[in-house]
């Protein structure tokens, strides 16, 4: 499993990757989802063991053609105790309108990690997100030309 991105900073599009044999599958996801992902990662491997290894960065890489199968609506994490695994339940992204009666064919995708791969995901996740726009130091949002900081109620950019 490895998350990536495609564009140039401001114009990226993220993806979650897993690879099971010969199938790959690729789901698109928020920049707040990778964050939120390697965040919870990380609080889950807190909890264990350090991994002994982890995935370098060139296994770590979005494999071509990215070809989304659904965007991701919401993700879970979980750690298997008797398998030594973390799990993450993604599922697709449903417009409210359609959120009422869950059928069969909603998307639902569920990984198992070892402790190396969780770290690995959860290192690599946050390089990428480190490549990013800067953060205004005032109100978080991205630093780009014509910033109009909300903070400073858009009179005069950010003193910094």
């Amino acid at each position: 499993m490895t998350v990536g991105a495609i564009g140039p900073p401001g114009k990226r599009v993220f993806y979650l990757q897993v690879r099971q044999d010969d199938r790959v599958v690729t789901l698109k996801l928020e920049k707040q989802q990778v964050l939120l992902l390697a965040g919870g990662l990380s609080e889950v491997l807190a909890d264990l063991a350090a991994p002994s290894a982890t995935p370098g960065e060139g296994e770590l890489q979005l494999e071509e053609p990215v070809e989304e199968q659904w965007a991701v609506g919401t993700m879970q994490l979980g750690y298997d105790s008797e398998a030594d695994r973390i799990v993450l339940v993604a599922r697709e992204f449903r417009p409210e309108a359609e959120e009422e009666e869950p059928g069969p064919d909603d998307g639902q995708m569920r990984v198992r990690l070892t402790r190396e791969q969780a770290a690995g995901v959860m290192e690599h996740g946050k390089r990428l997100l480190s490549r990013g726009r800067p953060p205004c130091p005032l109100c978080g949002y991205p630093l780009e030309d014509g910033h109009s900081c909300p903070k400073t109620n858009g009179h005069r950019a950010p003193a910094l």
